[in-house]
């Protein structure tokens, strides 16, 4: 097992985050997601995903920053889905990708889980690309309406029910 990270400092996004935070994504579709989806349709994504972009999820979404010596090391943000008080969908999880493997996706993941608008859903969804869908799926979502396949976007739809 690869070593762990824990001295890291969890904070809410600021205006100062959209950059790095786009850099850090960009680099994931580049280098991690292009084995699945292949480098031209990534570097096509890439394009689309940059500071202005962060910043209209962070205008509507609770995104948190993961920072190591003051380094943007993950991003991932919540919403609420289409304006539900009791769904939700997890956004914009992303790690850079020389500290994949070492904890802060799940960090991430229960950062997000600790959020008032996970706690208050019923249920809650996650577009999982091929690369992070068995990752998600160790941490308790599943196939929505248990159908394994990807939707326009190339995601798998993920969900998670939580007890009333």
């Amino acid at each position: 097992m690869r070593e762990k990270i824990f001295d890291v400092n969890i904070r809410k996004f600021e205006k100062k985050d959209a950059e790095p935070i786009s850099r850090l994504i960009v680099r994931n579709f580049l280098e991690v997601n292009s084995k699945d989806y292949g480098i031209e349709a990534m570097k096509e994504l890439a394009q689309s995903h940059d500071a202005d972009w962060v910043r209209r999820i962070a205008g509507y979404a609770h995104m948190y920053v993961f920072e190591r010596e003051n380094q943007v090391i993950g991003v991932g943000s919540i919403s609420s889905f289409w304006g539900s008080e009791t769904e939700s969908i997890l956004l914009t999880v992303f790690v850079l990708p020389e500290f994949h493997g070492k904890g802060i996706g799940r960090l991430i993941i229960n950062t997000l889980e600790a959020d008032e608008l996970f706690t208050r859903a019923n249920r809650i969804e996650i577009p999982a690309s091929i690369t992070a869908v068995e990752f998600y799926r160790k941490l308790g979502y599943d196939f929505k309406n248990g159908v394994k396949e990807l939707d326009d976007e190339g995601h798998y739809r993920l969900e998670k029910f939580r007890k009333a």
